[in-house]
């Protein structure tokens, strides 16, 4: 029997950046918390990485994540937001990194396909399918919605090495 394992999703954003926190024990998912930290528009971007930071640290303080996953950044035809965005996403990467976990990161694409399937899926279709797969989970909107998705991902993922060195074994 396998320990349980607490996932973090993060769905990184300047503006907000979703969190999605799941236990997987074996191939049993379930909901633990999600919401989103926002960050003052009027505020210096040093400020608003500041307040992402704290915001992220309260969240790790409160679910005590085992692992943590972050969406990769997609570039933007506006370079000036993608390079925001990669701030943003530098903070949920940091974070979890220094308080000691793994951190995963995967493609949105990579994301839509295993959670829905299809890796160019709409956000209606990610929400209906994380509300399918966790069905007491419940979150406010898509940046939560997306968090927990890359959850989802990362525990489907994180079994592929141990699969794989078992069947090493045996073969």
């Amino acid at each position: 029997m396998t320990r349980p394992i607490r996932i973090l999703g993060i769905d990184p954003g300047l503006r907000r950046t979703g969190w999605g926190a799941i236990c997987c024990e074996g191939n049993r998912l379930s909901f633990l918390g999600s919401g989103t930290v926002t960050s003052n528009d009027t505020g210096s971007l040093a400020e608003r990485l500041l307040e992402l930071h704290g915001g992220l640290a309260r969240v790790l303080t409160q679910w005590r994540p085992d692992e943590a996953a972050v969406e990769q950044t997609f570039v933007n035809v506006n370079a000036a937001a993608t390079l925001k965005l990669g701030h943003a996403r530098a903070i949920a990467l940091l974070v979890p990194a220094a308080a000691g976990l793994a951190v995963a990161e995967y493609a949105p694409n990579a994301v839509k396909k295993a959670v829905v399937g299809a890796g160019h899926a709409d956000k209606r279709q990610i929400r209906k399918m994380v509300q399918v797969l966790l069905p007491t989970a419940d979150f406010s909107g898509d940046d939560a919605a997306d968090a927990l998705a890359i959850a989802i991902t990362h525990a489907h993922q994180r079994r592929a090495p141990a699969l794989a060195a078992l069947a090493a074994l045996a073969g």
